[in-house]
């Protein structure tokens, strides 16, 4: 799955995470100064917001586009030279185009973010008192958020588009990986499946899985220090009352409690879903074998391996049941969560309504990233089934035997 597409994927990968912790922490720590040395007039920390396109080509943002560049080249070529890789230039450089488009599109966000409080204050002034703010003012405002959102609709297309292609070549490579070792894979049971359908539904999971991942990532990256910032004008919460950035802390809380509560309400679905794939798989190989063979595809035979698949799907339907009334009650309660701790800060009007608006967008962003888990429990118990196949159909490859990692992994599927 992943050798075939990525260079040495152990060591690859160990390697992008200790270099994006070396080159956030220059860029946090030494950042400014040598962007200062490079003669980039970098605005103060403190300085008001740019709202509108020139959000994206402030100075500071011209020299993260540069540092970023810098740091992918690098990255880069020492793995170009020391392992070079068929499928390089979409696994490094591919990657590294796809988080920088994700993190652009999470700065649209931020950038719709600060326009909100000019707006909504606008609207806050104009309903409070007649003739404080004209209409050329809510016009001008306006057209700003439609440079925007422009701007967010390209981003979002040509992203999606490259991502299409990058998931494919991966799929590709995983094809080319496996039929060049058709000949010791082909006596694997469900062989051809695992090829054709199994490389294809990893393929699409990790499109839209791994797209949603690195979204959450860059969000909190992005909007983590505003809510810290916005948490200013929050001094209080209900029970827990006054507490420094209680904000960013709720959201944190908050998250945490519902990821801990779906995964251990969750926690059979991954093995039912495996096993799923297993019942299905030896149904329809009994189904073709008994195109070509009278011997084979008996009714008696069909009824029994069909009478395993039904048992499996009322197991997964149960399990799914109780799951989703969990999540669906987490989920209703998380829509009135941001309002319920923010009712003290409210009643005392110490904060505007255009601020309200950025504090319960960030609020949102930061904790449905922190809710990745939740949001994507469902496909990540596909992916994980999927992912169980293709790592057992590998075995086979080490001389391995196939039927204990089946078993293994199909015993937590049991009830």
């Amino acid at each position: 799955m992943f050798q075939s597409f990525f260079p040495k994927p152990l060591w690859f990968f160990l390697t992008v995470v200790l270099w994006a912790i070396l080159a956030t922490s220059v860029w946090y720590g030494w950042g400014n100064t040598l962007g200062h040395l490079l003669g980039i007039a970098l605005p103060a920390e403190d300085a008001t917001p740019s709202i509108g396109l020139g959000h994206f080509l402030t100075p500071d943002f011209l020299w993260f586009y540069l540092y970023y560049a810098i740091s992918v080249a690098l990255f880069a070529a020492i793995w170009m030279v020391l392992s070079p890789h068929k499928w390089q230039w979409w696994s490094i450089l591919g990657s590294a185009l796809i988080l920088f488009a994700t993190y652009f599109s999470v700065q649209v966000s931020v950038a719709i973010n600060n326009w909100r409080r000019p707006f909504f204050d606008g609207i806050q002034d104009a309903l409070s008192e007649a003739g404080k703010v004209n209409a050329d003012q809510l016009y001008a405002l306006l057209v700003i958020f439609a440079q925007i959102a422009f701007l967010a609709v390209i981003v979002f297309v040509l992203n999606r588009f490259f991502i299409s292609h990058y998931i494919f070549r991966w799929r590709t490579a995983m094809n080319d990986f496996y039929t060049n070792q058709w000949p010791r894979l082909r006596q694997v049971e469900g062989a051809a499946q695992r090829v054709q359908e199994d490389t294809m539904r990893f393929a699409s999971i990790m499109e839209n899985l791994g797209v949603a991942l690195i979204d959450a990532i860059m969000t909190l990256v992005a909007f983590l220090p505003l809510l810290w910032s916005l948490s200013s004008y929050v001094t209080e919460l209900p029970l827990v009352s006054t507490i420094n950035s209680p904000l960013f802390y709720a959201a944190i809380f908050w998250s945490i409690f519902g990821t801990l509560l779906l995964a251990l309400v969750g926690i059979k679905l991954p093995g039912l879903e495996f096993k799923n794939q297993r019942v299905e798989a030896a149904y329809r190989k009994e189904l073709v074998y008994g195109e070509d063979d009278p011997q084979r595809g008996r009714a008696m035979t069909l009824r029994g391996l069909f009478s395993h698949v039904r048992r499996n799907y009322f197991r997964l339907y149960f399990h799914y049941m109780y799951f989703n009334v969990a999540r669906s009650f987490y989920l209703q309660a998380d829509n009135i969560f941001a309002y319920l701790i923010l009712i003290p800060t409210i009643i005392t009007g110490a904060i505007t309504f255009g601020i309200l608006q950025q504090i319960l967008t960030a609020f949102g962003q930061v904790s449905n990233s922190f809710q990745y888990l939740i949001n994507s429990w469902p496909t990540l118990v596909e992916l994980l089934s999927v992912y169980k196949r293709l790592q057992s159909f590998e075995r086979s490859l080490q001389d391995e035997a196939l039927v204990d990692l089946d078993q293994q992994f199909a015993k937590h599927g049991e009830v």
